[in-house]
């Protein structure tokens, strides 16, 4: 009787220890699927073309740059100077 509770025991203990370590290896792959993933998408961003920002570095310096000129002309028509030169302008071509 006690041989028999052996193997039952040792038999329950067997599946037991086989269940844990399919749990431990299927966490184990899911982990270093995740890490493949990871490593995958990380390579992807380091080869590609180092050229794909630069466009729209591009634009932000020309954005930049054109609302300075936009200002810069602004503070230049609310002169005097600028505003009687350019009334001298339009009251000739109307008059031609």
């Amino acid at each position: 009787m006690q041989t028999e509770h052996r193997k039952t025991s040792v038999s329950s203990r067997a599946r037991r220890s086989a269940a844990a370590m399919r749990s431990r290896v299927s966490r184990s792959l899911q982990r270093a699927n995740g890490r493949w993933c990871a490593l995958d998408a990380r390579m992807r961003t380091l080869l590609r073309s180092p050229e794909e920002g630069a466009a729209t570095a591009e634009y932000a310096v020309v954005l930049v740059a054109a609302t300075g000129f936009a200002g810069l002309l602004v503070a230049l028509l609310k002169s005097d100077v600028a505003r009687q030169l350019l009334t001298d302008i339009v009251k000739q071509a109307l008059n031609v």
